[in-house]
């Protein structure tokens, strides 16, 4: 799935403050585009919490009925330094890349893109699905593999079940189950459903930070913390809980040896994540993963290069960048502002176009890339999630 914001601001991801037991993130609406547009809810990156482990992007949608919205219908779009999770509750989406690879996403079936130094792919639902329904992630690469070449993988795993709750843990290990899928930094991916005022309780690795995304119903999460001190609401307490309600992501950070699901009186389903903090400061811009500026205006100087031989123009307006209008919606610019930013957007090194291909058999245009703000990003070092200064609100 692309960011579909036409105006995405630069955000610097590194490894968050000191946190309480829990930190609740709500979503914010995002729809994808277009007169009949399906929406998201967006949960992560936040202004107070861009990381939990590697995962770096947490897109929730539906159920949408596709006969009001048109369902899912993202033509070709670039990443670099990332893996794509897509996860379905219900419905089809046919995905496509520039690697060759040409897959089905079904309830239940983990799809894993890896992008590292450069790929494009295409997502549609299919003309089958009626409800989609569904998550989409974005797992950060670490410095050492972020510029592997791109892959493809697909893990359908075993349902677990027990007394009110079943479970598919899509990577990591948890509850006896280990995901044959290998990420590149430790990492923990699950599905989990509960049957009303049903209760299950785990260990987990106290290494790893999580968060909890409630997809349906409401759940307490208890965390235990073996061996602890007293100290209520602290992270190191022995026990410590939080009511957690539909289409919220709560965040516990390192130290908790065991976790405790009680649904309430509808049952709830999850999806839990997990994984060692990345430790390393990224870059999020639009698609791309990267670790400054100047390898983010790189990256989508080979995509426009790469799509101009297609005949897709630029919308920022590199043709003639000081007099061009702006796009809808976007802010007014004065004099020269599209001269600085033409300097912003400046590669490195000449445009790629080789870089990210086109999936083969595509029916539409890809989509052309954003302009990049026009003042460089200043990071910051305090907070987990810095952003340019002329924009303030979240990515």
């Amino acid at each position: 799935m692309t960011n579909p914001d036409p105006h995405p601001v630069e955000t610097v991801c590194a490894p968050g403050p000191g946190a309480a037991a829990f930190e609740l993130l709500e979503p914010r609406d995002v729809p994808l585009g277009g007169l009949r547009a399906m929406t998201v809810r967006r949960t992560l990156p936040q202004r107070s919490r861009s990381l939990i482990g590697a995962w770096c992007f947490v897109d929730h949608y539906g159920p949408d009925d596709v006969a009001a919205t048109g369902g899912m219908d993202v033509a070709a779009h670039p990443h670099i330094g990332l893996q794509t999770a897509s996860w379905l509750f219900s419905g089809e989406i046919e995905h496509r890349d520039s690697a060759g690879f040409h897959a089905g996403v079904r309830p239940g079936e983990l799809n894993l893109m890896t992008a590292g130094r450069g790929i494009s792919h295409s997502e549609r639902s299919t003309r089958s699905t009626t409800v989609l329904h569904g998550v989409q992630l974005w797992i950060a690469l670490p410095e050492r593999r972020r510029g592997i070449d791109p892959g493809f993988a697909h893990y359908a795993p075993p349902v677990r079940r027990g007394a009110g709750w079943s479970a598919r843990v899509f990577l990591g290990r948890l509850l006896g189950e280990t995901s044959p899928v290998r990420p590149h930094t430790p990492l923990l991916g699950a599905e989990i459903t509960l049957a009303p005022h049903a209760e299950l309780e785990f260990g987990v690795d106290a290494g790893f930070e999580h968060g909890v995304l409630v997809d349906s119903g409401e759940l307490a999460l208890t965390r235990i913390v073996a061996d602890a001190e007293p100290g209520a609401g602290e992270p190191g307490s022995p026990e410590s809980g939080i009511s957690v309600s539909r289409t919220r992501l709560v965040y516990t950070p390192v130290g908790a040896d065991r976790l405790r699901l009680s649904a309430g009186a509808a049952g709830a389903r999850v999806l839990l994540l997990g994984g060692e903090p990345l430790g390393e400061r990224i870059v999020m811009w639009w698609n791309f993963v990267g670790r400054d500026h100047g390898e983010i205006a790189q990256a989508r100087a080979d995509w426009q290069a790469g799509i101009a031989r297609l005949g897709v123009g630029d919308p920022s307006g590199a043709g003639d960048p000081d007099t061009a209008a702006p796009a809808a919606g976007a802010p007014a610019t004065s004099p020269g502002a599209g001269a600085a930013a033409r300097r912003a957007s400046a590669p490195g090194s000449a445009p790629d176009p080789e870089r990210f291909g086109i999936p083969a058999g595509e029916p539409a245009p890809p989509i052309p890339a954003p302009a990049l703000p026009a003042t460089r990003i200043l990071p910051r070092s305090a907070g987990p999630a810095a952003r340019s200064p002329e924009r303030t609100e979240d990515s």
